[in-house]
């Protein structure tokens, strides 16, 4: 909501968004444009996201008839889509928010982007057949049509790339400090396994994708909850012994979600 408020100056309160997708982006979409006060509707392809969704309180709609794209402006649920006050995308996808899509939104409807390039929605579309204006920088009006009418209009934020780095600055600098927290002990631990010193047939073996352990991501989260000014809790033998773990950690196995 940050680049949004930032980019467009807008209540968002009382106005209807539809976010489509419910992975790890789209729910900490969702959540933040709730917390705003707006009503938020989730599209998803895939029936746990969508579970999910459900279950922690939102609407699952899609913005086509029964469900099924089928390329065609006959195929838009154009009673949803008029309502919308917003679209965000949020899946990594190609296309998402399509032409027809876009055709059909509500007019004046803010339109953006925090999952992926800019193909998510099809911007190609709207440099191709509408009229833009440069309200600012990373703020564009779009007219549909043939641009005679200057109330059917989308405002498109970032031009559909990540809206948090173009109409905001990114993530916080706490954030930050994790990630690169969390690189640095990588490169250590990678050091560590002197790659440069093994022989040519071990070195094949070597280059692979390999988690990292999990005591690394507890370190840097220690230091981060102690910035924070919170105390963590030490498990004692007894306790450690019971659930099968070191008293230092690592606490969980690696397929746990957190």
């Amino acid at each position: 909501n940050d680049g949004i408020k930032r980019g467009t100056d807008m209540l968002l309160s009382g106005k209807q968004a539809l976010v489509i997708g419910y992975g790890d982006v789209g729910k900490g979409s969702a959540q933040s444009l709730r917390q705003e006060g707006m009503i938020v509707k989730i599209t998803e392809i895939d029936p746990i996201c969508a579970m999910q969704a459900c279950m922690d309180g939102f609407e699952v709609v899609s913005p086509y008839l029964d469900g099924k794209n089928t390329g065609q402006a006959s195929a838009i649920d154009g009673d949803l889509l008029g309502k919308m006050d917003m679209i965000v995308t949020t899946t990594g996808n190609v296309n998402v928010c399509d032409k027809h899509m876009l055709e059909a939104v509500k007019a004046g409807a803010i339109i953006c982007n925090i999952g992926h390039f800019d193909n998510e929605i099809d911007t190609q579309y709207m440099r191709d057949n509408w009229a833009w204006e440069e309200v600012k920088p990373q703020v564009h009006k779009i007219y549909r049509g043939d641009g005679q009418d200057k109330d059917n209009y989308l405002i498109l934020l970032s031009e559909g790339r990540l809206i948090n780095l173009g109409n905001a600055t990114g993530h916080p600098s706490r954030i930050m400090d994790g990630s690169f927290a969390n690189q640095v002990l990588a490169q250590m631990f990678l050091y560590e396994r002197k790659f440069a010193d093994l022989d040519d047939s071990a070195r094949q073996d070597a280059i692979t994708v390999t988690v990292l352990p999990k005591h690394l991501d507890e370190e840097v989260a220690a230091l981060m909850v102690a910035g924070f000014g919170g105390v963590l809790t030490e498990l004692t033998p007894t306790q450690a012994d019971y659930i099968n773990v070191p008293v230092a950690g690592p606490f969980k196995n690696d397929s746990y979600k957190y």
